[in-house]
């Protein structure tokens, strides 16, 4: 590919003015690198200089003697340096190697970002192309979900862990939760349970608890499941609490919350059944995360998705608040802190 090289902007990348003068020299070698990684990539270097850069250049023989070589070429004297570049890429259809965005001739040259091939020099070497963005951290949710669970831990609050994403259906979370009730391990789903499921409807409205006293009810049951599946788990509640109540023959309805849960993989659920007189009506504190301004957005999207998660595994009935903030100090991506403070409010 031909690339047509600014040569004056390449040549004063990255030179520091001279404290006594203020004066910025360019570099030759600046130059010469930039020519050399071109030609090492398999691309065909075009490279242009202004007057001036040849009487400013740090190595002035060794650029002439570029130009005497047609390694440079000078652009035409009465010509505008800029101009002429952008011109000849055009007819050339070419690239061109510049940190200069040529604004005042973004009408008669309409794709120049499209042309433009930005380029930087780090650790001594010289980078073409725009730096590939830093990765995220894929797990940064999962992590500032532990590290907040972690503080509610260390102030002596229990909190369920079990990460095991059994597979997700209305049948298989009611026959957990009977399992889990009475004590039992089998994990076999029988015809009668099979059929008293079956029987009752499904409720298209969208409600996360089945609507009873929660003081009247024995325990409540938050299924953790992934965002993706939360309307259909949802869907399912109230057969899900008829279900338990109807098998264990209970006075009352089991209170069915579901809440999205960011440690469980889509497709699965987990459970956290909690007796009424140990669920806690409001979360005792709310959480600050300070976040670098990298996954600030992504993390304030999913604050309400990191408050149901505590709140699930808390098994606290309301959610927490859940503030977040960008940090000039968090400058790598991943980087958070948590602090949790008295909530409730």
């Amino acid at each position: 590919m031909k690339i047509i090289v600014d040569g004056s902007n390449v040549a004063y990348y990255g030179q520091q003015p001279y404290e006594e003068t203020g004066k910025v020299t360019p570099s030759l070698k600046t130059l010469k690198v930039a020519i050399h990684t071109l030609k090492k990539l398999g691309h065909e270097p075009i490279v242009l200089a202004d007057a001036p850069l040849r009487h400013e250049i740090d190595d002035k023989d060794g650029f002439n003697e570029m130009i005497q070589n047609e390694e440079v070429f000078p652009v035409p004297a009465g010509t505008i340096a800029d101009h002429y570049i952008l011109n000849l890429a055009y007819e050339e259809d070419a690239k061109i190697l510049s940190n200069d965005f040529f604004k005042e001739y973004h009408d008669e040259f309409q794709d120049i970002e499209s042309r433009r091939l930005p380029y930087r020099v780090k650790n001594g070497r010289f980078q073409i192309g725009k730096p590939s963005p830093p990765k995220k951290d894929k797990k940064i949710l999962q992590k500032i979900c532990s590290r907040s669970l972690t503080e509610f831990e260390n102030r002596g609050f229990d909190v369920y862990k079990s990460k095991k994403n059994q597979k997700f259906s209305g049948l298989a979370v009611a026959q957990e939760a009977i399992n889990r009730v009475s004590n039992e391990e089998d994990n076999s789903i029988d015809s009668t349970l099979e059929g008293m499921f079956n029987k009752l409807p499904v409720l298209n409205k969208l409600v996360g608890f089945v609507e009873d006293d929660i003081e009247d009810a024995d325990f409540l049951i938050f299924v953790l499941v992934n965002p993706k599946d939360y309307k259909t788990a949802v869907g399912h509640a109230s057969q899900i609490a008829v279900t338990i109540r109807n098998k264990l023959n209970l006075d009352h309805s089991p209170l069915v919350a579901v809440r999205n849960d960011l440690f469980t993989r889509p497709g699965t659920f987990e459970l956290n059944v909690v007796y009424s007189d140990e669920v806690l009506e409001r979360s005792p504190y709310d959480i600050d995360i300070l976040i670098n301004n990298s996954d600030y957005s992504f993390i304030k999207h999913n604050s309400r998705n990191i408050a149901s998660t505590i709140a699930g595994r808390l098994g606290t009935w309301k959610f927490p608040i859940v503030k977040v903030k960008p940090s000039m100090l968090l400058e790598k991506p991943g980087q958070f802190e948590v602090s949790i403070e008295h909530g409730g409010k």
